[in-house]
């Protein structure tokens, strides 16, 4: 029996801040699924990226063929994209062209955009869109247009779709182009029934003109997904570990 004037001892009240997380844990749980997450789509785009390359080289390697098979292929909705093909353009040497901004190598320039006509076969186009290269802008050499100009030339190259873009890629406008667009840039070079790809020349259209070069697709694009989801994943684990060692020192306290 407890004397009446012994003290009575409160019960030790928590201190405040030493349950359970719950905020720390839920914001924590959601950056480390973002992490990983991220993490994960690089790996996709990693096989993504590798059979691209491995269908680049095989371009490389492959002889073109004739772009009317190509061009029969999109009108029956099969996927020509990356195909390597040949048509004899005339008077693309001296065809009207649009400049289409570019950098290159770490250098700024510009892509000439012209119009091939086409013999209307099975595939119903009448014109296809060639990118003759790229010329920088330390240069003012440009092709000659002339209109009587119609001497076969034959042109080597790669059919492509066109550009995308992002939130930073400037609007097209007239003599301001930024992105490829078939629909737009052949109505400006006055080309109607226009394929719906890109021809990007490897062979040159103006052997007279060193500056304007062909610029296909390089043999050398860059693969870093697998670093860049290594990286994601590491902070994944950095996050976790951060977590738990203050989960611990809270619990603890």
């Amino acid at each position: 029996m407890t004397d009446a004037w012994e003290p009575q001892i409160e019960p030790r009240a928590r201190p405040a801040g030493t349950g359970f997380p719950f905020g720390m844990t839920i914001a924590a749980a959601v950056a480390f699924a973002i992490l990983v997450g991220l993490g994960v789509w690089q790996l996709q785009r990693l096989k993504g990226k590798e059979a691209l390359l491995a269908h680049v080289v095989e371009l490389h390697l492959a002889k073109p063929q004739a772009l009317e098979y190509a061009l029969d292929a999109i009108a029956e909705g099969r996927d020509a994209d990356l195909t390597r093909v040949s048509i004899v353009c005339p008077g693309i040497a001296s065809a009207p062209y649009l400049e289409m901004y570019d950098l290159r190598d770490g250098q700024t320039g510009k892509r000439l955009i012209s119009a091939c006509p086409l013999d209307v076969a099975g595939h119903g186009f009448r014109s296809i869109l060639v990118d003759r290269g790229f010329v920088p802008d330390t240069t003012t050499a440009r092709p000659q247009t002339d209109a009587n100009d119609h001497t076969p030339i034959e042109v080597v190259g790669v059919l492509r779709k066109g550009d995308k873009g992002n939130l930073f890629t400037p609007a097209n406008a007239p003599g301001h182009w930024y992105i490829r667009n078939v629909a737009l840039m052949a109505k400006a070079l006055n080309a109607p029934g226009a394929a719906p790809m890109f021809l990007f020349a490897e062979s040159r259209t103006n052997p007279g003109i060193l500056a304007l070069t062909p610029a296909p697709l390089p043999l050398d694009i860059p693969n870093n997904h697998f670093q860049y989801a290594l990286t994601w994943f590491g902070l994944a684990g950095a996050l976790a570990g951060v977590y738990g060692a203050a989960l611990f020192r809270r619990m603890r306290g």
